[in-house]
């Protein structure tokens, strides 16, 4: 039976392995390999991201009632929080495709075997936290602007938000305070996920290193934060179906910016 192991390797060790500084060069090639997989395996991969927009119209319906129609818009942008867990199978493709390997849809899901799934476990909790606080605060941040007199429709909520002073305040402070999150996020899980998937490390070497790599190169990861931001707002229009789309792409492509942010090490 395999070692239960979250925070370290299976040797109890915390590996740090070199991380390499990149260019915007770098994301643009690590864009065009994930489109390159995207297109060799079409079927596969947006069989799997099918998930997205199938919850997030779940999400849209569930928030429709007039008490949380605040939170339509934090779900959707929180949305990318939670998206590089979601992604696993994506860079199991990518990863096996690169070595040669089969890359049926069924191999997305053998993940689950990977000896690292502890330590993915981990961090993908750390990460539903991370959203649910978002909510959380979103939400709270809502009720301390709109004291009373709430719009109870989502045509008079865009109206009151588009068109209203406390509006205006709303959509500042709501941004900056999301922007504090997603950049927690993206910073703690860079490369945390395929980093875990091609080696036994554990948690916290993965989180580590996706840190120091987010520091060493803090141009091109701010560009492909906006990358990211920028395609999950197209994906989401209409009606969340783009993210069929536009999950696989990047999805794949996380992969191969791992691949140039990290050297090699021991695969699994």
């Amino acid at each position: 039976m395999t070692d239960f192991h979250v925070y370290a390797g299976a040797e109890h060790s915390i590996d740090r392995p070199h991380v390499r500084r990149i260019s915007l060069n770098d994301i643009r090639e690590a864009l065009r390999k994930g489109l390159d997989d995207f297109r060799d395996k079409p079927s596969h991969v947006v069989f799997i991201a099918l998930i997205y927009p199938i919850v997030g119209v779940v999400l849209a319906r569930w928030s429709s009632g007039e008490d949380t129609l605040q939170l339509l818009y934090p779900l959707m942008s929180g949305f990318a929080l939670i998206g590089p867990f979601a992604a696993l199978g994506l860079y199991e493709i990518s990863r096996r495709r690169e070595l040669g390997l089969d890359t049926s849809w069924r191999h997305a899901l053998g993940v689950v075997r990977s000896p690292s799934i502890p330590g993915i476990a981990a961090v993908g909790l750390m990460l539903v936290a991370l959203f649910l606080a978002w909510l959380l605060t979103a939400d709270a941040i809502y009720k301390a602007i709109y004291v009373g007199g709430r719009p109870a429709s989502i045509p008079a909520l865009l109206a009151d938000v588009l068109g209203t002073q406390r509006g205006w305040m709303l959509i500042v402070v709501g941004n900056v305070v999301g922007f504090l999150f997603a950049a927690a996020a993206l910073v703690l899980t860079l490369v945390a996920f395929p980093m875990m998937l091609d080696r036994d490390c554990g948690a916290v070497a993965a989180i580590e290193t996706s840190v120091r790599a987010a520091l060493a190169n803090p141009v091109p990861v701010a560009a492909w934060g906006l990358v990211v931001a920028a395609g999950l707002l197209l994906g989401s229009l209409p009606l969340f179906a783009g993210l069929a789309v536009v999950m696989p792409i990047l999805g794949h492509a996380t992969w191969h910016l791992y691949r140039a942010l990290v050297a090699p090490g021991r695969g699994r």
